[in-house]
């Protein structure tokens, strides 16, 4: 079968990449075409469009770059009707792909969305939308199945791929001799994936780094995004000694950190699967901030508190995220109490979330829906 896969972030390639190798143990004639990451494309997908050329984030930042946008998704729509698929696969990406969605059931494509977007936290009026375009959701968040049963929407819940990730990842025995950081204690640092978002977490982040000298801070580099970037952040303050990166490690260097300070999203639950005690950070900038504050709807904007339905994890939004208030809640991280009662909610998060195998039974799903049809 041929399969057009949409990905637009990096969550999303590495996911959509796990998927197409279940896919490919189904469906041994599978043809994958797809728009995400060098994980797709080193899973056998044809990659049409890198997810970085995708990323605009902010109402500002995605009005400046409107032509470009709109120009990705005539070269979309015309790749779709060129390779005529059996099945398009959205992945999460929800401000492209649900209207691609559209788009396509109007040419009455087969549509499936695996890793629903996050409509429960803003904008739930898009479920209408997905009720009416979307053939199969296949979900990861155990609480969505019953958001989207309040709209008379079935879907799949088929578990949290990230267990799988981190489980078929091999420990990383030699990361710390291979830096030789084996006596130090260190602080990971996830500012985020997209450049305007690294910008603006990584400035406040470096304020505390400044604070504790006796401590190494290490920035996780995301995919995509170069050193050069970090190190021009970095070089504004000469004075930084205790502060380094390293790129294509996130999870080696999860393994190695006594605490973490993370950007709300899914870092924050990487971060917690390796039961790495973490702050959790949100800046945007001033206009899209009020615009989203209006929008919101959920109690915490990190996905741990959000399935826990508590605060584990502490959060700092918006202008109670500042240098002094980050030094202060990283104090109180390195506490034993603190890190004591955020591995006992890593428990019980572990196990709202399902057991691993979510890429197969998504796969096993699609595939049997898709001869059931074809």
């Amino acid at each position: 079968m041929k399969y057009y896969i949409i990905a637009g972030e990096a969550s999303g390639d590495l996911h959509a990449a796990n998927l197409m190798k279940a896919l490919k143990e189904k469906d041994a004639q599978a043809d994958f075409r797809v728009w995400g990451g060098d994980f797709m494309e080193a899973a056998g997908g044809q990659l049409v469009k890198h997810y970085r050329d995708l990323a605009f984030m902010g109402f500002w930042e995605v009005l400046k770059n409107i032509r470009t946008i709109l120009a990705n998704f005539r070269l979309c729509k015309d790749d779709i009707l060129t390779y005529a698929p059996d099945v398009l696969i959205l992945v999460d990406y929800p401000g492209f792909n649900l209207r691609m969605a559209k788009w396509a059931k109007a040419r009455d494509l087969k549509i499936f969305y695996y890793i629903s977007p996050q409509i429960w936290a803003w904008h739930s009026s898009r479920v209408h939308g997905i009720r009416a375009t979307i053939d199969r959701v296949f979900v990861i968040l155990p609480f969505e199945k019953d958001f989207y049963k309040k709209y008379n929407v079935d879907v799949d819940f088929v578990g949290h791929p990230l267990l799988d990730v981190i489980a078929d990842k091999a420990p990383e025995d030699r990361f710390l001799k291979k830096y030789a950081w084996e006596n130090k204690e260190i602080v990971a640092l996830l500012p985020g994936s997209r450049k305007q978002e690294i910008s603006r977490m990584l400035e406040i982040m470096l304020a505390v780094a400044q604070q504790y000298p006796d401590k190494l801070f290490v920035i996780a580099g995301a995919p995509a995004i170069p050193d050069a970037f970090y190190q021009n952040i970095i070089a504004r303050n000469k004075t930084l000694k205790n502060v380094h990166i390293v790129s294509g490690e996130t999870y080696a260097l999860l393994e190695n950190s006594h605490a973490a300070l993370v950007t709300s999203g899914t870092a924050t639950l990487e971060t917690a699967l390796h039961e790495v005690p973490q702050v959790v950070c949100y800046k945007a900038d001033k206009w899209s901030y009020r615009l989203a504050k209006r929008l919101v709807n959920v109690r915490y904007i990190s996905l741990v508190n959000l399935i826990l339905e508590k605060e584990l994890v502490k959060e700092l939004i918006q202008d109670n995220l500042t240098p002094e208030t980050l030094a202060t809640a990283l104090e109180d991280l390195l506490r034993k109490e603190t890190r004591d009662k955020q591995h006992q909610g890593y428990k019980l998060l572990k196990d709202a979330l399902g057991n691993q195998g979510a890429s197969r039974r998504c796969a096993n799903l699609m595939y049997k829906e898709l001869n059931r049809t074809v």
